[in-house]
């Protein structure tokens, strides 16, 4: 649903937060021909991504790079953001450090998609001062269970 809602262009670049085995990165590259890239701090997963990388279609568009959240440098030409709720609210904040560090040094519109977010996300996310609520992409037909988490909130950074 993502990559069909014009949300994400070839021109884009997408940062990733717990890409785990790529396949997100892969896909959207794909059917967006936007440039991804995938963060992820376990080695070994890090490993089965790159093996995915060997055999992906969009691998030339795909970085799968090993990093933590909290630390980890958001480049310069990123303008896109996917989390699928990869961790803490106490990570997510660190990771929104970094994320508003390079909004400052270079200012640019973002937009970061949250998939399946819990309440806690969402209550944090709404005390961002630079963030804004910007769409929702409903998911609920996809699953049975956890309907009123199944969607991709939009939050807009600019």
């Amino acid at each position: 649903r993502l990559a069909n809602s014009g949300f994400i262009r070839k021109q884009d670049v997408v940062l990733d937060y717990g890409c785990g085995k790529g396949r997100v990165d892969f896909f959207l590259a794909y059917q967006t021909r936007a440039h991804c890239i995938g963060v992820e701090y376990d080695e070994r997963i890090i490993a089965v991504a790159r093996e995915n990388q060997n055999t992906a279609v969009s691998a030339g568009r795909v970085e799968i790079l090993l990093g933590n959240a909290e630390t980890f440098p958001v480049p310069q030409n990123v303008n896109r953001i996917f989390f699928f709720n990869p961790f803490s609210v106490e990570i997510l904040q660190k990771a929104m450090a970094r994320i508003l560090e390079s909004y400052y040094e270079t200012s640019r519109e973002m937009l970061l998609f949250f998939y399946f977010p819990s309440t806690e996300y969402i209550s944090y996310l709404m005390t961002v001062d630079e963030l804004s609520f910007y769409d929702e992409i409903d998911c609920s037909d996809l699953f049975e269970e956890n309907k009123d988490r199944e969607k991709i909130v939009i939050f807009q950074l600019e």
